[in-house]
């Protein structure tokens, strides 16, 4: 990793310190078994949990780390560097509380907040149907009210941590009425006709569990709904926001971590008498794949640094998203390139690099998404997306 970071504070100094050799001892041992055999590593999330690590940009009223998104997204590349599928539940898992963190009454908060980011709860975020990917007001799954009760009915696809978080977010269809039509729901895992299905078999982050969630007559108490009826959307896209720069910050740990090994195969490996790093062709692929990740993290921590201050940062969040994850494809497939035919081998972690990257451009919206969306912010600018604040 590298040896330079900007942090705000001696607290972040340590935090960062701490959380790089958390990720060196507790899950490097780890990931090769785990990923060969797609096994869930549930009680990895419960160390990190107990070292602070799932709650860092939340207040510390509720049990979080207070932690500026600049700091939380530098300790995320850094467990993504070593394990992405841990990076991309460690970020799935914020993204699960920040309806309850930023909608939610205080009450609510106070009351399920310190246990979700204990630690000790894991989870789930269900946005996403079969049917309505890019398009979430396409949702079909429904939430009807039933006295003191919503009776929550569909199934929502693409579930990380499915069936194996300890509670759901989940968007659901409160009426017809356009916009409005979706609300928002905490609901348990134990909750009865709360169901997943078996896990997907995936291309890569094979340790991470993705299930379709199936919710049939889903009885959850309305006081359970965060924000009001058909606020669903916009708690949705708000989210989203935050979520982009946490898969942009493991993108960019992927790609440091497929460079850091492409690095050390290079002083390594001999040919023609020399180690192959001296080879001018070689050197160059690696001074590019260098370039690709300090880019990735420089614009990332730009648009951590606008949300830290309360700026509007939706446009840079989809920017820094569609760099880092492109970015990490690129990193990733180079660093296969370097070790040759055997990068290309399981022998090598690089060829799981390649296979993770891949799904980033994917998740969380996909690059054609952003594209669109930062399209639409041209649109609406004068300036494109220069900002000058007095």
């Amino acid at each position: 990793m590298p040896a330079t970071r900007t942090l705000p504070t001696p607290e972040a100094v340590d935090l960062i310190g701490l959380t790089r050799e958390l990720a060196e001892k507790e899950l490097a041992p780890r990931v090769v078994e785990a990923e060969a055999e797609e096994k869930f590593p549930r009680e990895v999330f419960r160390t990190l949990g107990r070292a602070g690590l799932l709650s860092l940009p939340y207040a510390e009223e509720y049990g979080g780390g207070d932690q500026p998104y600049e700091v939380y997204l530098q300790a995320l590349e850094e467990i993504a560097a070593v394990w992405a599928s841990v990076g991309v539940g460690v970020s799935v898992h914020a993204l699960s509380c920040f309806a309850l963190a930023a909608f939610g009454t205080e009450e609510q908060r106070k009351e399920w907040l310190p246990d979700m980011l204990s630690g000790e709860l894991l989870g789930a975020y269900c946005l996403s149907e079969a049917h309505a990917g890019s398009d979430p007001a396409a949702m079909r799954t429904r939430a009807v009210r039933d006295g003191d009760d919503y009776v929550l009915n569909g199934a929502k696809a693409w579930t990380t941590h499915g069936g194996h978080a300890d509670f759901y977010t989940i968007m659901a269809r409160t009426s017809d009425a356009g916009s409005g039509a979706i609300s928002c729901f905490l609901v348990p895992a134990d909750t009865p006709g709360l169901i997943a299905d078996p896990p997907e078999h995936k291309m890569g982050l094979t340790g991470s569990a993705t299930a379709t969630i199936r919710l049939e007559d889903v009885r959850v108490p309305a006081d359970r709904r965060i924000g009001e009826e058909g606020q669903g959307l916009k708690i949705a896209f708000a989210g989203l926001d935050c979520g982009r720069l946490g898969i942009a910050a493991v993108a960019t740990g992927l790609a440091q971590g497929a460079l850091d090994h492409a690095l050390r195969y290079s002083r390594e490996r001999e040919t023609f008498g020399r180690p192959i790093i001296e080879h001018q062709g070689l050197a160059f692929v690696l001074a590019d794949m260098a370039a690709a990740v300090q880019a990735s993290r420089a614009t990332t921590l730009a648009a951590a640094r606008l949300k830290d201050q309360g700026l509007p940062f939706a446009c840079e969040a989809s920017i820094a998203k569609l760099i880092a994850t492109d970015n990490a494809m690129k990193v990733t497939t180079d660093a296969v390139q370097v070790l040759g035919g055997a990068g290309y081998t399981r022998d090598f972690p690089v060829e799981r690099y390649m296979r993770e990257a891949k799904v980033m451009q994917i998740f969380e919206g996909t690059n054609q998404i952003q594209r669109l969306i930062i399209g639409r912010a041209l649109r609406e600018s004068d300036r494109g997306t220069l900002r000058v604040q007095n």
